[in-house]
């Protein structure tokens, strides 16, 4: 069992045909310094589309765009802090100029592991802010961009889990956000009139960093290899003992921006390998 990040492969990357998918028009993705974010900038700028990456880590989110050059796309890395208004102001100001908003990825996010009584306020107020707060902000910015397009369509893709099904211990703050980014999905398309769409993707863990650097800790804390972590641990109660991918995550995005998925409104992707539904 592989349990490092693995590296993006163009094969690996869903490339579908929509009209929608070109040059003319922007994607914007949050957290694209790593992970998920990465991926998914990649796939978006590999299916066509201009990509602009959000992220704090200048240094890697850079990277993520020498990757997606180098695989024949177009992408712009923009700096920006999500926990602050006017770079999130500039940064949908800037991608306007670059074409028309036409899609978003909200997935940006961190992690504190805390029970509710012991769970510092400041951590609660830096993520609701980053994970709940930006992709409301972000996605009030750009909506008013896709209705000016030729169409008047635009699709806004939020990073949810399997915790916006079930909650778990000592996470209750990402609990709360990943519920949340449901409820906004759910509040855009409620709103969209069929144009303006929003969906979620629910995964469970996935080969991120985010993810990967627990595992050390946990193997040392229940004397297990880290395999042992990832199959009877974290993977536990999936159908499937391998920790998703990154693009694999990513081609949900993508799948979910396509005109393939024009009845995705408000809807769910779980992908999580039968943990919620299955037992």
């Amino acid at each position: 069992m592989d349990i490092r990040e693995p590296e993006i492969r163009e094969d690996e990357i869903l490339i579908l045909q929509d009209s929608n998918f070109n040059p003319d028009n922007v994607c914007i993705v949050t957290g694209c310094g790593t992970g998920i974010g990465r991926a998914t900038a990649i796939a978006a700028s590999a299916n066509k589309l201009m990509t602009v990456g959000l992220d704090i880590n200048e240094k890697e989110g850079k990277k993520t765009q020498k990757i997606a050059r180098d695989m024949g796309g177009q992408m712009i890395f923009l700096q920006a802090d999500l926990c602050k208004d006017d770079d999130i102001q500039k940064a949908a100001a800037d991608a306007a100029k670059l074409g028309t908003i036409k899609y978003v990825a909200n997935i940006a996010g961190i992690q504190h592991i805390d029970s509710v009584e012991n769970f510092p306020m400041e951590k609660y107020d830096l993520m609701q802010r980053l994970m709940l707060r930006a992709p409301f902000y972000l996605s009030k910015l750009c909506i008013p961009h896709m209705k000016k397009s030729k169409d008047g369509t635009g699709v806004i893709g939020n990073m949810s889990s399997i915790h916006a099904h079930v909650s778990t211990v000592n996470k209750p703050v990402y609990n709360i956000t990943k519920f949340g980014l449901r409820a906004l999905a759910q509040s855009i398309s409620a709103e969209g009139a069929g144009k303006i769409r929003s969906f979620t993707v629910s995964t469970g863990f996935v080969k991120t960093p985010l993810a990967l650097n627990q595992i050390p800790a946990q193997a040392a804390q229940r004397n297990l290899s880290q395999e042992q972590v990832v199959a009877e641990v974290m993977m536990g109660k999936s159908r499937i003992k391998e920790m998703m991918a990154p693009v694999e995550v990513a081609n949900l995005f993508i799948f979910g921006f396509s005109r393939y998925a024009k009845y995705l409104i408000g809807g769910d992707l779980l992908f999580d390998g039968g943990m919620v539904l299955t037992y």
